[in-house]
């Protein structure tokens, strides 16, 4: 728990997955009003998408204070992305290393282009932070998540907007097992189990399949990080 509430409201990039959702928990315990912001940019496991009502209605549930502070969700029609993309994550294609010595998962510009959209929303909605579930801990390498890259970030938003305007990211320095420690000192037991049942990570959208650190192909890169994070989790 934080000491005080902070009186800004905050706009969530809210994908359905755990570190968003993780990252959801955290904002609502902070900011005294929260709302969420989702893409449709045609990926290829928009599993997550239909994810996102469960988790949201299942954080509602979870505390009435929770409930009380989270408003309205977005979600924005980006599927110009992923026409305009040649990756794993928006085509049908095994996922390996590419050329650029990146993993073919890596959407160019996506984070760049979603947390401009979000700054355009929380402008018209009246907020100041924005927060995303972006990691250079337990990461793929994606350049858009380095901490440097949403520093620069948040410089150009600002001035463009003409308004300060904050981009959190709690998760940025943590693996996935403390992702599960946070989910658990934020929520308790409760928020564990609400991220292992109703979050999506897995990249080929497999939710036929429940581990005990949720469901998924149990194989791609996104499965591979939440398996090993939640089993040291368990292992403190």
């Amino acid at each position: 728990m934080v000491a005080s509430e902070d009186p800004r409201a905050a706009l969530v990039l809210f994908s359905g997955g755990q570190d968003s959702t993780v990252c959801l928990a955290w904002a609502l315990q902070r900011y005294a009003r929260v709302e969420t912001i989702g893409f449709d940019y045609g990926q290829r496991h928009r599993v997550e998408l239909e994810c996102r009502p469960r988790v949201l209605q299942a954080m509602r549930r979870l505390d009435p204070a929770w409930d009380r502070k989270l408003g309205d969700d977005h979600l924005l029609d980006v599927g110009l992305l992923g026409q305009i993309s040649d990756t794993a994550l928006t085509s049908e294609r095994a996922i390996e290393m590419a050329d650029s010595g990146l993993p073919n998962t890596f959407v160019p510009g996506r984070n760049l282009l979603f947390l401009t959209l979000a700054a355009t929303v929380a402008y018209r909605r009246g907020a100041q932070v924005l927060v995303g579930g972006m990691c250079e801990t337990d990461y793929s390498g994606y350049p858009d998540c380095r901490d440097n890259t949403l520093k620069a970030l948040q410089v150009a938003l600002s001035l463009g907007m003409d308004q300060p305007l904050v981009i959190e990211t709690p998760l940025m320095w943590l693996d996935k097992a403390q992702t599960w420690t946070l989910a658990e000192q934020l929520g308790g037991q409760a928020l564990v189990d609400l991220v292992a049942e109703h979050t999506h990570t897995c990249y080929l959208g497999e939710r036929s399949q429940r581990h005990a650190w949720g469901y998924g192909c149990g194989r791609c890169p996104a499965c591979e990080l939440r398996r090993r994070g939640h089993e040291a989790y368990l292992s403190r």
